[in-house]
């Protein structure tokens, strides 16, 4: 086996995100309200290239593809993403060779055959080896309208920083597995989130790379709360949510405030009275922070601050799937935001239960 950072797939960061949707025109309006661009079409199939910064987002309509029958089962959704890779061809052996199962794709959204294995509920983890300007699977796939701007600025989002996986309860180890033996993953964090009425576990796994990070999400034992509600949605496992990652959140917030994109409701003013208590010297304007409803974490020990910025939208991308929006601060490379984890958990339980879609016990009568 592999040594625990070693990089034998030669990864090297998202390529992209491919959707699938029963209504692609509210996924075109969205992207636009995220800031991407429409820049172009595939040659001869369904299918359209949305960008910002270094982001690709696929949405794909092409009928009896792969993306179609993932509609079929899961309604919008993301249904594929793509590994930049080294060597595609060695890197796609040495997957089936620890065990992944290959995928024949003779009508997926490419005409170059790009190698791909079967991942989360079906979806597609495709192998990308032609990334640069010039020489792209996009520069040989599709077709760029004149004069577009091919790296638009948006509202300044500029990676996929990562995405998360729900699974079903009992099956985080299988997926935790299959990450660290195709992909030579790693654990980085676990989290045991408990809530009023519901809780959750989560185990944050990193590739060697260091670019792709994918935590898994499974529901406590007491059931009913958020990963099992997705579950049910989604009719299965799959990405839960993308977190796009700015250089400048509070003006990139704006921008997705002034666009429509709604977000996460704040969490109380004692989070804030709160930071500088768990975040001494932290740097940040804290009144801007709150006007956003903007959280904070990471730490501040050895007096230089090495922090992340977050929110979330409210499920935008059919009833259970949303988007994150973050800032890495001070090379805080490997968090999620543990400290406002049981924030974002209960808020988004607070929100289940102004659905109804949690049952609250009785209280007893004084």
């Amino acid at each position: 086996m592999a040594d625990l950072f070693d990089n034998p797939m030669g990864l090297q960061g998202f390529d992209f995100v491919e959707f699938a949707s029963p209504n692609p025109e509210a996924v075109e309006a969205l992207f636009e309200q995220l800031g991407f661009s429409h820049v172009a079409n595939h040659r001869s199939k369904d299918v359209s290239l949305y960008r910002q910064g270094d982001i690709n987002l696929i949405l794909n309509r092409e009928p009896k593809s792969p993306a179609s029958y993932f509609v079929e089962e899961h309604g919008a959704g993301a249904c594929s993403m793509g590994f930049r890779v080294k060597d595609s061809t060695k890197a796609y052996e040495l997957a089936v060779e620890n065990g992944a199962q290959p995928v024949e794709v003779p009508t997926g959204f490419m005409e170059l055959r790009l190698p791909a294995i079967k991942g989360i509920g079906g979806s597609l983890i495709y192998l990308v080896d032609r990334f640069k300007d010039g020489e792209s699977i996009y520069d040989v796939d599709f077709e760029f309208f004149p004069e577009v701007d091919r790296r638009p600025v948006g509202h300044g989002f500029k990676v996929i920083d990562h995405l998360t996986h729900n699974v079903y309860r009992g099956r985080m180890a299988y997926w935790a597995d299959f990450y660290e033996r195709i992909f030579n993953f790693r654990e980085i964090r676990y989290f045991d989130i408990k809530g009023e009425y519901t809780g959750l576990t989560s185990k944050a796994m990193t590739a060697p790379d260091g670019k792709i990070r994918i935590p898994l999400n499974e529901e406590s034992k007491q059931g009913g709360g958020q990963i099992e509600e997705y579950l049910m949605q989604f009719n299965g496992e799959g990405i839960q949510h993308i977190a796009l990652a700015s250089d400048d959140l509070l003006a990139s917030i704006d921008k997705l405030k002034a666009a429509g994109i709604p977000l996460m409701t704040a969490p109380p003013a004692a989070y804030y009275e709160m930071l500088s208590e768990r975040l001494p010297n932290h740097g940040e304007n804290v009144d801007e922070l709150q006007a956003r409803g903007i959280l904070l974490d990471g730490t501040t020990e050895g007096g230089t601050p090495r922090l992340l910025l977050q929110i979330f939208s409210e499920t935008i991308l059919g009833s259970p799937v949303f988007f994150e929006f973050i800032q890495r601060k001070g090379d805080y490379a490997e968090g999620f935001g543990e400290g406002n984890f049981k924030a974002l958990f209960e808020s988004i339980e607070r929100d289940q239960m102004r659905r109804g879609a949690i049952d609250q016990p009785e209280t007893e009568a004084e």
